[in-house]
Formats: C-alpha cells, sequence, structure tokens
C-alpha cells in the first residue's frame, strides 16, 4: 500500500500539472471503490478550479471551488491504485475506473483491487479535516508539531512493541512497514521493545530517523514493492537503498550481523538483533 512517501510523490507530480485547472467534465466506470463514489460529482466538479493538491496522511485532497461549489475531492490510491495523466483519445483499461477531465488531457484513476476512495468533502479547504475518514488521523510526522516532547507524551502508556504503535495511523499518520523497520534500524532500536519501555534519550535519536527515513524515501520517489509507480508511469527506489527491510538473512550494513525477519501484527519485520537493542 502507498504510504506517506509514495503519496507525497504522487502529490508533487500532480500539483503542477493541476494547480490553476479548471475541471471539465468527470467520468465514474464503476459506482464503488471501496466505497461508494458520489454520484453527484459529474454535476458539482465541472467549471472547478483545482485551487490547491494537499496531502493529509495517505490522502490526496484535491481543493476544488466554483461560484456556488467549494470542496474537495479526496482520494487514496489503496492497495494497488495509480493516478496518472493520459490524452483524451487515451484507450480506456480494465481497471481505469475514474476521469477527472481537464482542458488538454485527462487525470485518470486506475485501481485493480478497487481498495482506493474518491469522495467529496463540501465547504472550506479545512473541512475535509471532518471526513470521517480524515477526522481520526493522527500528526503527521514531518511537521513541526511532531517533537520529542510530543512522542514521549503520546506513546509513554503504550506497552506494546514499538514497530506496530508507530504504524498506528491514529497516532501517527504515513510511517509504514519499510519505513517504520528502516526508522528503528537507524535509530539502533528493537522493533520488539515496548513502546513504553524506551527512554527519551532513545527517543531523540527515533525521531530524527523517522523525518530522515521518510524524506529519503520521497527523495528516492518511494518504494515499488508491488504495484505502485509514479504518476509519469516511474518507478521508486528506495527499497534498494533500504537497511533492513526484505533482507532477511543478509549481513547488516551496520555491524555485519544477521538480518532477522518476524512477523508483528501481521506484517513482516526485519531488523538486526546484534544493533538494535
Amino acid at each position: 500500500m502507498p504510504e506517506l512517501p509514495e503519496v507525497e510523490v504522487c502529490r508533487r507530480g500532480l500539483a503542477p500539472e493541476l494547480e490553476g485547472q479548471v475541471i471539465t467534465g468527470v467520468v465514474s466506470r464503476v459506482q464503488k471503490l471501496r466505497q461508494p463514489i458520489p454520484p453527484g460529482l459529474a454535476e458539482w466538479l465541472p467549471g472547478c478550479q483545482v485551487t490547491a493538491v494537499r496531502r493529509r496522511g495517505k490522502y490526496l485532497l484535491l481543493d476544488c471551488s466554483r461560484p456556488g461549489v467549494s470542496g474537495c475531492l479526496i482520494i487514496h490510491l489503496g492497495m494497488s491504485g495509480n493516478l496518472r495523466f493520459v490524452a483524451h483519445a487515451e484507450p480506456v483499461a480494465k481497471h481505469d475506473h475514474f476521469d477527472l477531465v481537464l482542458p488538454t488531457q485527462t487525470l485518470r484513476f486506475a485501481d485493480p483491487r478497487r481498495f482506493g476512495v474518491v469522495l467529496w468533502q463540501p465547504g472550506a479547504p479545512d473541512a475535509a479535516e471532518q471526513h470521517p475518514l480524515l477526522a481520526t488521523q493522527g500528526i503527521e510526522p514531518l511537521s513541526d508539531a511532531f517533537t520529542v516532547d510530543w512522542l514521549c507524551q503520546a506513546i509513554s502508556r503504550r506497552s506494546a512493541p514499538i514497530k506496530p504503535v508507530l504504524m498506528d495511523s491514529h497516532l501517527v499518520v504515513g510511517i509504514g512497514n519499510i519505513y517504520a523497520s528502516e526508522s528503528l534500524f537507524r535509530a539502533g532500536i528493537s522493533p520488539l521493545r515496548a513502546a513504553n519501555r524506551i527512554s527519551r534519550a532513545r527517543y531523540e535519536l527515533l525521531l530524527p530517523a523517522i523525518r530522515e527515513t521518510l524524506s529519503d524515501a520521497i527523495a528516492a520517489g518511494g518504494s515499488s514493492i508491488r504495484d505502485y509507480v509514479h504518476s509519469d508511469g516511474g518507478a521508486g527506489c528506495f527499497q534498494i537503498q533500504a537497511g533492513v527491510y526484505d533482507r532477511a538473512g543478509e549481513p547488516c550494513l551496520r555491524c555485519g550481523g544477521t538480518v532477522k525477519q518476524i512477523r508483528q501484527a501481521g506484517r513482516s519485520t526485519y531488523y538486526c538483533p546484534a544493533c538494535q537493542h
């Protein structure tokens, strides 16, 4: 599933092409993805200008407005979705479910597994935060509000292992499986350690490790493990430079020990028992 870096890369690819454009049409080829696609989009969106392309956690937010209509188109890529610009005459493929038609090209959403969403939240841009899918989202790990003080206070009463805690989107958004493993490796913290048994000094290492891991992933175009590709069809390459992810049985790049793979909360965790404590 695309995580924060992949969605941010997507946002950065879309924004220059979308912002300021006027929507001329909407095409929905299915009634429902993970949730029903609002049938009113074909009435509300034509004539709207896309005023901003934002991201909240793993959601893309397209702010749209025209006289009498103001709101936010909320898009989640799901497990296998992608957004790409195509020519108006581009033939429709099997899993192309939704089009946002622009004056010179079309933004097309494909989603083979149909786990994505295309939704609408009316109102001013900040009203998007009131949508049920966004209202329960946690803090943005690249924001100024994400501090060591906040992290210590938020996690001080959590006894679960630190890795699944970091992946809880109600606490912190967008730290997926790869990035949780890599952040803990960079900080030298075992994924098995209880969150409330980690000292403040070690959180002072973990917080910048999270920021650096996510920033490095964004710079690398994200991670293309299965279906994820950029809006221009390119692939991310962060997984190639990963320190522990998907390297079970291989030598640790830091200490030479053997990288181990375990299961936590139904997901694979990779770490080095020799240098992560």
